[in-house]
């Protein structure tokens, strides 16, 4: 009995001492900050962030005509109204677009006014989309041309300066109303603004010294296709005193947009100055490479444009006596 009361004794010694020794272990793991918690982070493998993809101007191109051609499409499956719309306020993507003849046209504009109370002198515009290639990957260069309205409607006339070396042609062009005349001594006040003129017309002795002017006058340079370069000084001053200068939209390239008459004019006038401008355009591309002006509107000031029909008013093809002959 004794050695089995010395052996419990001994067990329980043993199993204090165990005891002791797992709480000291513990106390050592207990962390600093009773208030902390041990939070279990998952590994995570990082990468660099890939560069958005720039949006190059093709990527821009290519995404406006796709917005484009939906448009397009999307006015496309509108059906249309039969016959023309009776009120006077209607979606336009349900009628198709009327085309008028120069007369009808015309007197739409003048009703216009009338039912606007607008001025009835204000200017008659046309606005023309030109067809400028030439085939071959060619086309028309933007031009500038002059004419004369059948039925002029500005009462200004234009400085026109001549150039010339010859003495007497100087006096032919001051006495037929040259606002200045003159030869190499003329190009530098050119080029200074002492002297400005809306126009500049030259005889052809005398174009390989104006050289340096070509930069300072751009499409006032003299030329032969402006008919500003000729030895016919009185004719050539009284085109350029009083005519009408037409030029093309060099940021747009196939547009010309110019003033043709005002509204208060009679209507035979104003259609005999808006054939006069397209049988003006007409003469910078050959006419064996179909239509020139591809469109045609006609506008006041104050009003809409109205769409013309075009064809009347080209030019047809001058077939040539030797064609005539081959024919017959």
């Amino acid at each position: 009995m004794v050695n089995m009361a010395a052996a419990m004794k001994c067990v329980g010694r043993v199993l204090i001492h165990h005891q002791k020794h797992s709480l000291s272990k513990k106390a050592y793991q207990i962390p600093l900050y009773p208030c902390s918690v041990y939070v279990q982070v998952s590994s995570r493998h990082f990468a660099a962030a890939t560069k958005p993809a720039k949006k190059t101007k093709k990527s821009m191109k290519n995404k406006a005509s796709d917005e484009k051609k939906d448009e397009i499409e999307k006015i496309k499956s509108y059906s249309f109204m039969e016959g023309e719309p009776e009120d006077d306020v209607y979606l336009k993507h349900l009628y198709p677009r009327q085309i008028y003849e120069v007369e009808k046209a015309i007197q739409l504009l003048k009703k216009f006014q009338t039912l606007d109370f607008t001025n009835p002198k204000q200017g008659v515009y046309l606005d023309l989309t030109l067809d400028m290639s030439l085939g071959k990957k060619k086309k028309v260069e933007p031009f500038a041309s002059v004419l004369s309205f059948p039925y002029p409607f500005i009462s200004e006339i234009n400085k026109v300066a001549v150039l010339t070396e010859n003495a007497s042609e100087i006096k032919i062009a001051e006495e037929n109303g040259a606002a200045f005349a003159g030869g190499t001594n003329l190009i530098q006040k050119i080029l200074d603004d002492e002297i400005q003129s809306d126009f500049y017309v030259a005889v052809p002795e005398i174009m390989p010294e104006l050289n340096p002017l070509k930069k300072k006058l751009k499409k006032r340079f003299p030329k032969l296709t402006r008919n500003s370069i000729g030895r016919d000084i009185p004719k050539m001053l009284e085109l350029f005193k009083t005519g009408h200068e037409i030029k093309v939209d060099e940021e747009r390239e196939n547009f010309l947009e110019t003033k043709i008459a005002t509204l208060d004019m009679q209507s035979d006038q104003i259609a005999a100055n808006l054939q006069a401008v397209i049988s003006e355009v007409c003469k910078h591309r050959p006419l064996c490479l179909g239509p020139f002006v591809v469109r045609a509107f006609l506008r006041t000031s104050t009003s809409e444009g109205l769409l013309l029909k075009i064809k009347p008013l080209l030019p047809k093809e001058v077939e040539t006596e030797e064609s005539n002959k081959e024919d017959a």
